[in-house]
């Protein structure tokens, strides 16, 4: 199995709408294989509270803009890792100090990352 069109679509929007707000090492991956409850996860961070809230409202903004609902949010309050699930993918902005202590990439690292568009720019990280 391997994550829908949509899904890669809202993923892109997603990573264009964190890299516009300077998000930091962007990636996504196609979890679909693993999880029954997404198709794709997206993983940025940022150096500090303020820019994490920054890019989760620009994230936010952007999908709202093309169509998609936040089925949950969760630790927008403490803007040190925020979680975004619109079901089809799942949007993780990390301050980069939790985003090193937690390391998903290296949970995820067995499934395929997504190639994302070229505007999408990963910041400093």
């Amino acid at each position: 199995m391997t994550a829908t069109d949509h899904a890669v679509e809202l993923a892109h929007t997603a990573a264009r709408a964190a890299s516009d707000k300077l998000a930091e090492k962007i990636v996504a991956f196609d979890v679909s294989d693993q999880l029954a409850i997404t198709d794709v996860f997206v993983i940025c961070s940022a150096p500090n509270d303020r820019q994490v809230r920054s890019i989760v409202e620009e994230v936010e903004d952007r999908l709202r803009e093309a169509g998609a609902k936040p089925v949950r949010r969760e630790g927008h309050r403490q803007g040190r890792w925020v979680l975004l699930d619109y079901a089809d993918i799942v949007v993780h902005v990390m301050h980069a100090e939790e985003r090193e202590f937690y390391a998903l990439e290296r949970l995820w690292r067995d499934c395929p990352a997504l190639t994302l568009p070229a505007d999408v720019t990963s910041g400093r990280g």
